[in-house]
């Protein structure tokens, strides 16, 4: 079942504890001012001064030549897929990742791209004996292996830097050029207590979204090789995401980099603490990863909780049977906490 069901319509300004994803957060009252005092210029001709020291400052953290701001993720990723992939090539991709399982197949539909999923290893890792059994040998009946794609965070899971880079190499010794998808980054870093370069050296591009733990309301930076950037901005106007005074929007993701990177520990912190709590409840089987929580409930009374913990004020996504994952952001604090505690703990009482 996929990770978003159940999750349209659910919540409203109303909830106070929003726990179907990080991405429903809401500017601060800071974001606000900076957004509101933005300088602005129209960013399809280079104009806008926000675009371009976002750009800037995410090239410059991850040791990259150039960046590309675009309006969403699934963007982000598509552009960049497009720079590297001509129709008829391929790129190898964990089966389980975003962009293989919940990106709409956009390489393949818009581009002509063959996307190969290989297994994903528990700890959201792909082993690079599967990456080079991929990999397709020069044969005209054969699809040509150009990229791949790795994933940090999956899941949550912070996927270590050692499994990161043996992938890559795997990937290398092929011959091919190496994406990391993202969207999560800060969160890996956190918890693998790395530096920005160290994770974002081990690929060629890195797609980071600045509207899930960060906060902002929207947007995504590509980052990687200036010649490659200079392809996906291309891509970026044929795709639709040239935007005008986009400052408004890159303010908003500035000031996230600036204030709220350090405090995504307190999101893994809590995390761990809905965890101990489901855990101690016995009621189902529990796992954690950074700032996410899979909850599956051993009764299957996933609708049931759902409706408890809605009239408690607290929203949480998933289907009608499987795991439910709850995200923690910044929207989420104590209190909050507290509050999907106390409905967790009075469902199961």
């Amino acid at each position: 079942m996929s990770q978003y069901s159940g999750l349209a319509g659910a919540g409203s300004n109303a909830a106070q504890c929003d726990l179907r994803s990080d991405t429903v957060t809401r500017p601060d009252a800071g974001m606000m001012r900076a957004i509101q005092t933005a300088e602005l210029g129209d960013d399809v001709y280079g104009e806008d001064p926000q675009v371009n020291r976002l750009e800037a400052v995410l090239a410059e953290r991850l040791g990259k030549e150039a960046a590309l701001f675009l309006p969403t993720g699934t963007m982000s990723n598509l552009a960049g897929l497009l720079a590297y992939c001509q129709r008829g090539e391929e790129i190898i991709v964990g089966a389980d990742y975003h962009i293989y399982a919940y990106e709409a197949a956009g390489a393949s539909v818009l581009g002509g791209i063959a996307l190969c999923p290989v297994p994903v290893r528990r700890d959201g890792a792909l082993d690079p004996a599967a990456i080079a059994g991929a990999v397709k040998e020069d044969d005209s009946h054969l699809a040509v292996s150009r990229l791949l794609s790795l994933e940090n965070t999956h899941n949550g899971l912070a996927v270590p830097l050692t499994d990161m880079a043996a992938a890559a190499q795997a990937g290398r010794d092929a011959g091919l050029s190496v994406h990391l998808d993202g969207a999560r980054f800060f969160n890996a870093t956190t918890a693998l207590g790395c530096s920005e370069m160290d994770l974002a050296g081990l690929a060629d591009s890195v797609s980071i979204c600045l509207s899930k733990g960060l906060g902002a309301s929207a947007g995504s930076v590509l980052a990687g090789p200036g010649d490659l950037i200079a392809k996906a901005r291309r891509w970026r106007k044929m795709l639709g995401g040239g935007m005008r005074q986009a400052g408004v929007l890159a303010a908003a993701g500035l000031y996230a980099l600036e204030h709220n990177v350090a405090r995504l520990a307190e999101d893994h912190a809590r995390a761990a603490e809905l965890a101990g709590v489901l855990h101690s409840l016995g009621t189902g089987e529990v796992s954690q990863a950074t700032n996410m929580v899979f909850f599956t409930p051993e009764d299957g009374c996933n609708d049931e909780l759902r409706r408890h913990l809605a009239a408690e004020g607290v929203v949480i996504g998933g289907g009608s049977s499987g795991a439910i994952r709850m995200v923690l952001h910044k929207d989420v604090g104590d209190d909050a906490l507290d509050r999907a505690v106390q409905g967790l703990k009075s469902f199961y009482g």
